[in-house]
């Protein structure tokens, strides 16, 4: 059996990934900073609805809902910092204060935050796995593997 992850040295608490084993916080920081393209994407589309038919939204709350979307964006770029997520989940706070603005915009941000749980409930269970050696690509692969290119 493989010996289990050892923390990261940036001090973060989460395990790093031995060396010739692809990284698993790669792929959930692609995750997370998808979710935030695709909330800015919902955001950005769904207030122009709310202000037209949802019997209105006031510019400042407009221009509140819109620079959270814009943030959410940024956000989505600083995700492999050490306090991206910390960032995403602020936002994530605020978009469901958005209640204020109109009840809509508050109900898709406890949908996003529903998410955004589960991300983090993923990143728990990768680190556990990881620090007990029983993530897949910590367990080997059966002989012959990467299949070798015949020319």
């Amino acid at each position: 059996m493989t010996e289990p992850a050892q923390p990261a040295p940036e001090g973060n608490g989460l395990p790093e990934a031995p060396p010739g084993v692809r990284d698993p916080w790669k792929g959930l920081r692609g995750v997370m900073a998808g979710t935030l393209v695709l909330e800015f994407i919902v955001f950005a589309l769904a207030l122009p609805v709310v202000w037209r038919f949802g019997g209105g939204v006031s510019s400042a709350g407009f221009a509140v809902v819109g620079v959270l979307a814009v943030l959410m964006l940024a956000a989505a770029f600083v995700q492999r910092r050490r306090w991206g997520l910390a960032f995403a989940v602020v936002l994530q706070v605020g978009v469901i204060a958005c209640f204020a603005v109109h009840p809509a915009v508050g109900a898709m941000g406890v949908v996003f935050a529903l998410v955004w749980a589960y991300i983090l409930h993923l990143r728990r269970d990768v680190a556990r796995r990881m620090r007990e050696g029983t993530l897949y690509d910590q367990l080997g692969h059966p002989p012959g593997y990467p299949p070798s290119q015949q020319g």
